[in-house]
């Protein structure tokens, strides 16, 4: 095994420690928050042996680390329970939630990651320049509000003021492409002002630290203009952090995106997490939760490698 596979081997194995260590947390969270859930499931006027018997069928009777083990088990071999409010098969449930947050997540992602490059790369070759400071200028503003003011701003101003978007991204069955796009603008472009200042920034701040080496001033002594010099010179050798940043905020747009779809009652993982959450329905939460973990674990993964590729120093463990 090369250094470079042993070393995606060491990634690997701690990811999954990693995932292992959060399956605990998740379960011992939701399985010590106050309250019965057989209980809650019955109400307050059920007998005692009525909520022995669900209880028991729930295995909630059983000791911690046996649920945990079963809970464990059932999710390595695809099966995540059944929900509690519905008594629907919980994996029928979240598929189809979480192709919903993909979906808005790749919006996001499509409008974001090319904009944030862009304007970093302009921000960069006219460093100083009034579209410098006003670029800074508007990236700062939109990093500094949260995502639920943002989205209430987005809904005064492009929903009830000027009437172009609509104010709940709700989907149905046998929409088409064009007028789930159209649903699904505002919480889109929320993800978009939320996320795309961090990689603009990074994008600019890694150009102007590679446009202080050498060969980028042996470049200009050649005649590059400043265009050539950023785009064929400077952004190859600023990949490593900027597809790091890229890739984290990727992350953030699927597991970060409960806040938007509860605003605008999305029907998406992070809605169905809050949702269960009010039913008590611990299994769906459960679900969620470690999907959301498996999701940002493996994208930070994939950053961690893409880093490794686009910088050879990164190849060699120290």
């Amino acid at each position: 095994m090369g250094p470079l596979a042993g070393l995606v081997a060491r990634r690997l194995a701690l990811g999954l420690l990693t995932l292992f260590v959060v399956s605990v947390i998740i379960f011992l969270g939701v399985s010590l928050l106050p309250g019965d859930v057989a209980t809650e499931l019955l109400g307050q006027s059920a007998t005692p042996a009525t909520v022995a018997a669900l209880r028991h069928s729930l295995g909630l009777d059983q000791p911690l680390v046996a649920r945990y083990g079963l809970w464990l088990g059932g999710i390595l071999q695809g099966d995540f329970g059944t929900s509690l409010a519905n008594g629907r098969p919980i994996g029928h449930l979240v598929a189809a939630r979480f192709g919903n947050t993909i979906f808005l997540a790749s919006v996001a992602a499509l409008i974001s990651v090319p904009l944030s490059v862009g304007l970093g790369l302009l921000a960069a070759l006219y460093r100083g320049s009034l579209l410098d400071r006003t670029i800074n200028a508007l990236t700062l503003v939109s990093i500094s509000f949260p995502e639920f003011f943002l989205a209430y701003i987005l809904i005064v101003i492009l929903s009830m003021q000027a009437g172009l978007l609509p104010s709940l991204a709700t989907l149905n069955e046998g929409m088409g492409l064009a007028e789930q796009l159209h649903r699904i603008a505002l919480p889109a472009l929320t993800l978009t002002l939320v996320v795309i200042a961090h990689m603009m920034r990074m994008t600019r701040a890694s150009i102007l630290g590679v446009l202080a080496s050498p060969f980028i001033e042996m470049a200009r002594l050649k005649g590059a203009s400043p265009a050539r010099v950023i785009v064929r010179h400077a952004l190859p050798n600023a990949w490593s952090p900027i597809i790091n940043v890229i890739v984290l905020n990727l992350a953030y747009l699927v597991v970060g995106v409960v806040v938007v779809e509860v605003v605008f009652v999305y029907p998406g993982l992070g809605q169905l997490m809050v949702d269960s959450v009010q039913k008590r329905d611990i299994p769906v939460v459960q679900a969620c939760s470690l999907l959301f973990a498996a999701t940002f674990v493996g994208l930070n993964l994939t950053a961690d490698l893409l880093s490794m590729l686009a910088n050879p120093r990164l190849r060699h463990a120290r």
